[in-house]
Parts: structure tokens; C-alpha cells; sequence
């Protein structure tokens, strides 16, 4: 935070056109947007777009801010939204593989060596894994494993009961054990289950990448 400023000051600060007190705000929270915002796209390069628009958001839509609410949650939402908004129009994008030739459906299934070396990283698999669940279901678990958000704040944040987020939560836990045992057991460990696999992929710090221009793109 600005020195001698805390957060709602901070915000009130950049609401008056403070730029230093809202790159405060930025540092503060990068990490956590940035983090949300890979777990959702599944993609480095992907999450740092969304990373930098949400915040861009943010700072356009402070005026609508109330200082009543946790700053963190708010913001979350938007990097939220914006992560369902950019998976659904990748998903209207992208063509069928069953509409493809069968020479480029061979190419498109066959794994590019530097991208199989690097998704041998734990917390990356985790992350390919995350993208089988629908976005709804990932936003959840994403907030819930990798952001320790409860359940009450889980439903502030999207604006549904709570009784809904556990119901959710529920079968997205049961979606992600189901892909899981599908994966080759070394490369989850002995034992493994989809609670144990999150929160070590939890435990794993991602780096952060994405948000160092935000306010020059302001």
C-alpha cells in the first residue's frame, strides 16, 4: 500500500486519480488475480491478458466500488467474469476436431515435445486437468482450493446460495476424481486423490508474470 495509506484508502486515493495509490492496489493483488486467472484459462500467456484487463476494469469501475465490501472479493469477481467471458468466446472460436481433415486431426493430436516437457510440471497437470471442468464448476474450486474462499464468500463473489456453491463444489470434486484416475498414478503419487492433488498443486507457487503494465495500458 502507499505509505500511510490502508486499502479503502487507497481505493479512495485512485478514485481521485491517484495513479500511485492504485498501483498499491496492483502489486497487492497480482498474484492472487494472476493465479485465479491461469487455474481458469489454463494458458501463462492467456492469464497475463486477463490479469491486466481485469485489473484495467477494476480501475474504470471504481467509482462503483463499495468500500462495505472486501476489497479482494470485488475484484476477484471481475478477474472472474472476465476469465468466463474470454473461455466462452475461445469455445465459440475454436473449430470441432471432428470437423477437421484427418491430416490435421492427427496434427492437432500430436503433443508438441516443449509443451510435453513442460506440462510434466505437477501443478501444471493439475491445471490441464482443471480445464475438463465446466467453467462454472472450475471458477469454484479454483476459489475455494487455491484462494481458501468459503462458502459464503464463494456466493457473494457469483451471486448464488450457498446451499448452491456446496452442491457444485460437490460434483466438481467428483468430476475432477474422476479425470484424475485417469491419469498415470506416478505422476500423481500413491494414494492420490483429488483433495490431496489440489492442495499440493496449492501448496506449489505460480509466478508472477502479468501485471507490471497495467497502468501504462490505463
Amino acid at each position: 500500500m502507499v505509505e500511510g495509506l490502508d486499502e479503502n484508502a487507497c481505493v479512495l486515493a485512485a478514485r481521485s486519480g491517484d495513479h500511485g495509490a492504485f498501483g498499491a492496489l496492483v502489486t497487492r493483488y497480482e498474484r492472487p488475480v494472476y493465479n485465479l486467472a491461469l487455474r481458469m484459462l489454463g494458458r501463462a500467456e492467456d492469464a497475463e491478458d486477463a490479469c491486466q484487463e481485469a485489473f484495467l476494469k477494476a480501475y474504470r469501475a471504481l467509482s462503483a466500488y463499495d468500500t462495505g465490501r472486501p476489497f479482494s472479493t470485488w475484484l476477484l469477481s471481475i478477474a472472474a467474469h472476465h476469465c468466463i467471458d474470454r473461455i466462452r468466446r475461445r469455445r465459440m472460436r475454436e473449430v470441432s476436431l471432428d470437423a477437421l481433415p484427418p491430416w490435421r486431426q492427427l496434427a492437432a493430436q500430436t503433443p508438441d515435445p516443449e509443451d510435453e516437457a513442460v506440462y510434466q510440471d505437477h501443478s501444471t497437470r493439475i491445471r490441464r486437468v482443471l480445464q475438463h471442468l465446466p467453467e462454472d464448476y472450475r471458477l469454484v474450486v479454483v476459489l475455494r482450493y487455491w484462494h481458501d474462499f468459503g462458502y459464503a464468500e464463494i456466493a457473494a463473489l457469483t451471486g448464488e446460495s450457498e446451499s448452491a456453491i456446496k452442491s457444485r463444489l460437490h460434483r466438481a470434486r467428483r468430476q475432477l476424481a474422476e479425470h484424475l484416475a485417469g491419469v498415470e498414478p506416478s505422476a500423481l503419487g500413491e494414494g492420490s486423490s483429488a483433495d490431496s492433488v489440489i492442495g499440493h498443486a496449492h501448496r506449489s507457487a505460480e509466478p508472477v508474470t502479468a501485471a507490471g503494465n497495467v497502468m501504462a495500458r490505463r
